[in-house]
């Protein structure tokens, strides 16, 4: 039985399959540890596992598109956590709990015309 969920931060887009196994954790073919090669990345896709205790249950299987490494581990931990709550209702109350189900509405802000970026003025002189 497998059960699968979209999850997406920034311009990442991760699609998340979870099958009954021992915890391999398989991102667009390669090893996590690999792909992300950041410990603070992959303790975030962890976070849904061992909040709703699966962590030794669930093999995953996921391909993450667009953005960098951090948006891209973003997308996954909330498709994992959206995967959980087709697994077993019970999973919602801790994931929802600790945050896990919310989507991070924050982009990057455009630039905007006549100017150096999104916020940047030129340096005011005033003589």
């Amino acid at each position: 039985m497998k059960f699968y969920a979209t999850g997406r931060r920034k311009t990442a887009i991760a699609r998340v399959w979870l099958f009954p196994g021992e915890g391999k954790i398989t991102i667009n073919r390669r090893d996590a540890e690999s792909y992300l090669n950041r410990a603070t990345n992959i303790k975030l896709i962890e976070q849904p596992l061992n909040a709703t205790g699966t962590r030794e249950q669930y093999d995953i299987w996921c391909t993450a598109r667009g953005g960098g490494l951090s948006g891209q581990a973003g997308a996954i931990r909330l498709g994992i956590a959206r995967a959980l709550i087709r697994v077993a209702a019970e999973h919602r109350d801790p994931l929802k709990a600790a945050g896990y189900l919310t989507r991070d509405p924050r982009k990057v802000e455009r630039k905007k015309y006549g100017r150096k970026g999104a916020r940047a003025r030129f340096q005011f002189s005033k003589r």
